[in-house]
This record gives C-alpha cells, sequence and structure tokens, in this order.
C-alpha cells in the first residue's frame, strides 16, 4: 500500500484517513470496507459513466469493472495522484470513452459535465478548480475551445477531429496543444 509519500520530492499528500484505511482493509480481504467504498463512491462513477455513456446497463458495467479492479487491486490507486473520489471519476470516464470506442462509428458522445452532486472529501478544493478550469477553458479561442472538447469529453482521436472538422491534421494538433498549454500557464498562476 502506498504511504503517501511522493518519494521524488517527498512531499506528502496523505488519502482522506477513511479511505486510507477502507482502502488497506480492502487489500486484507474485508467485504465491509469494500461495501463501505461501494456505497461512498459508486453514485458518482455510475454518473460519470451514463453521462458518457447514455446507457445504463453500459454504465453498470463499467462501474463493476471499476470496483472489481478495486477489489482485486485495492493498491492501484496512488494517493500522490489525488483523492480517491477524483480518481475513481477520471477512472470511470476513461473507461466509457473505451467502451464506446470499441461500440464505434455509430455513436456519437455529446459534451457532459463531470460535475457530480455527491459529498466528496475535498468538495470545496474541488469546487474551486472546478470553476477556474471553466473560466480557463471559456477563455480559450472558440476553434481550440471546440477541438479540446472533442478530444476530452466527446473521447475523438485527433484523426476522428479533423475529419469531422475537415481541418487538417496538424492544425487540430496544434489547436489542441496550444490550449493544454493555456490551460497549464492559468493553472501555475
Amino acid at each position: 500500500m502506498n504511504s503517501g509519500m511522493e518519494e521524488s520530492t517527498g512531499v506528502a499528500r496523505p488519502l482522506p484517513d477513511e479511505d486510507g484505511e477502507l482502502l488497506s482493509r480492502v487489500l486484507r480481504g474485508d467485504e465491509g470496507a469494500m461495501a463501505v467504498l461501494f456505497d461512498r463512491y459508486s453514485k458518482i462513477v455510475y454518473s460519470v459513466a451514463l453521462r458518457v455513456l447514455r446507457d445504463t446497463a453500459s454504465a453498470e458495467d463499467v462501474m463493476q469493472e471499476i470496483f472489481m479492479q478495486i477489489w482485486r487491486n485495492p493498491s492501484s490507486f496512488v494517493s500522490t495522484k489525488g483523492s480517491l473520489g477524483g480518481w475513481l471519476a477520471v477512472v470511470a470516464r476513461n473507461r466509457s470513452i473505451d467502451m464506446l470506442r470499441r461500440k464505434r462509428p455509430s455513436e456519437q458522445v455529446e459534451e457532459m459535465n463531470l460535475a457530480s452532486s455527491c459529498n466528496l472529501a475535498d468538495e470545496a478544493e474541488r469546487s474551486i478548480l472546478m470553476e477556474r478550469a471553466r473560466s480557463a477553458v471559456k477563455l480559450l479561442p472558440t476553434e481550440q475551445r471546440k477541438t479540446l472538447e472533442m478530444a476530452f469529453f466527446d473521447g475523438l482521436t485527433h484523426s476522428e477531429i479533423a475529419e469531422m472538422t475537415g481541418d487538417p491534421l496538424g492544425t487540430v494538433k496544434t489547436r489542441i496543444r496550444s490550449a493544454l498549454l493555456t490551460l497549464r500557464k492559468a493553472f501555475q498562476a
């Protein structure tokens, strides 16, 4: 189990005590701890998957896969990368996009928001970061913003975006890179 210390910098970013303890208990095979984690985070995982997939059965499959991964390998969560709830939301989004890619080419993904009404441990900090992200994305030039949204929220590859927009592949890549650099600068400020 990860101790919560980032070895390269020595900076401590501990798990919320309850999540860390629950993951330790899951590592020892404690089904009760797994049930608590499921109760705490299943809504966020399911809602993110449902927003991407727009299909309840597929969203349930993604949710089950993710919680089975935690049961089999609770140490797959690296505490230095953020909160457990945030990590699970990202994993749910990525697994859902992967599932869509396997189903393609007939289905498109509409724009979605990852915000949730679930009460995660760092809700206040997360809200501030989300607002900063929204503000930074709104300030991007329209073409960069649309291209970035297609890549991130729709899960489209650079080639797929170029095909859909009629823009050259190099232009699509440049727009995404420029948008990401602008966002990075906004978060470092």
